[in-house]
């Protein structure tokens, strides 16, 4: 009998050989998990054995990447892994967990009810803490700050963190925030912004978090940038980049010159309603970008020249211009969930 697929997915991974990161499609099972070249392929690139296996998240061994989690095996072998969003890599890293758990204690995999109240852990959740700050109605409140004649738009300043952790009951006193605060720091469920609260996480302050009002934040995927006529590394003038960001992940692209297929990580913001893609494994300037103002998007069984019939999960992009984008899901779920979330950017993006 074949072990159960818990999960599976588009994650980049760093070689074992070489230093590169190569996205891979990734089966988490209950004893192991599988890595392919393609998810097409039928026999694996790789297979890493859970029992006995540690796993680290977030894993800060490569300062500019985000998102990283390592599993060490049993014969000290690092295996890391890139996810393309918060929430993603929490879900992988909690169903690794529970898989390495259930094999420690001789169980089957098996998922909670959603129906029973959910009992909290005795120490703080970062991840729950940082979805209930982002929260339009009752978190943090995210303005348009000015400082040394920049704009920082979709960014809060520390005073307001420590704030809302203090009203909410989420600690104690100022102190205990500046824990929690500098912990969300280091995970990467918030990000620095501006000199002041850059310099503090280089290290030049006393702590990494500063509960200052001159002190900038945002979130990661907040769609944060900053306005003014400097170099500045937070410096986004294009007006595309300004969307609110409502949905993120790995797809397969078909390219307009050879057609061949590759993973790409999609970025779709809405007003403006734009579509960017990335190169997975690495870069921060996008490969290309879709404007989706009256565009028109659809699920299809085969593109033009039919070289991926056999694949299902495929559907097309036509852009006001008429310009034909072929992208293919992992699932037929996501399929939908994804030509849903384009049809309502392009209706109301601008």
């Amino acid at each position: 009998m074949e072990p159960k697929r818990i999960r599976e997915g588009y994650l980049v991974k760093k070689g074992s050989v070489f230093n590169t990161w190569k996205p891979m499609w990734v089966v988490l099972l209950e004893d192991g998990i599988e890595f392919y070249k393609k998810k097409s392929d039928n026999s694996p690139k790789g297979m890493i054995p859970l029992k006995g296996s540690t796993l680290t998240s977030p894993c800060q061994d490569f300062g500019k990447r985000m998102f990283v989690f390592k599993i060490t095996t049993t014969k000290q072998q690092d295996h890391l892994f890139q996810a393309a969003f918060l929430e993603e890599r929490d879900a992988w890293v909690r169903d690794i967990k529970k898989a390495i758990k259930c094999i420690e204690g001789g169980q089957k995999f098996a998922r909670k009810s959603t129906r029973r109240s959910i009992r909290l852990p005795e120490t703080i959740d970062l991840g729950a803490l940082y979805l209930s700050m982002k929260d339009t109605e009752k978190g943090i409140k995210e303005l348009n700050l000015e400082k040394d004649k920049k704009v920082f738009n979709h960014c809060f300043t520390g005073n307001c963190v420590i704030d809302w952790l203090v009203s909410n009951n989420s600690v104690r006193n100022r102190q205990e925030g500046l824990v929690i605060a500098s912990s969300l720091l280091n995970e990467g469920y918030l990000q620095p912004a501006g000199d002041l609260s850059k310099s503090a996480v280089d290290g030049t302050a006393e702590n990494p978090f500063l509960d200052n009002a001159d002190a900038f934040y945002y979130f990661p995927d907040s769609g944060f940038f900053c306005e003014d006529n400097s170099s500045d590394d937070d410096v986004i003038l294009k007006e595309e980049f300004r969307g609110v960001i409502i949905k993120q992940g790995c797809l397969l692209k078909q390219g307009h010159r050879r057609k061949n297929w590759k993973v790409r990580k999609f970025i779709l913001r809405e007003d403006p309603a734009y579509l960017h893609y990335y190169d997975p494994a690495g870069g921060e300037d996008p490969l290309g970008a879709i404007h989706l103002r009256g565009c028109v998007v659809t699920s299809v069984e085969s593109n033009t020249d039919g070289r991926r019939s056999e694949e299902e999960n495929l559907f097309e992009i036509i852009t006001a211009d008429e310009v034909h984008y072929f992208l293919q899901a992992a699932t037929p779920k996501e399929r939908t969930e994804w030509i849903k979330a384009i049809q309502v950017a392009s209706r109301t993006g601008k």
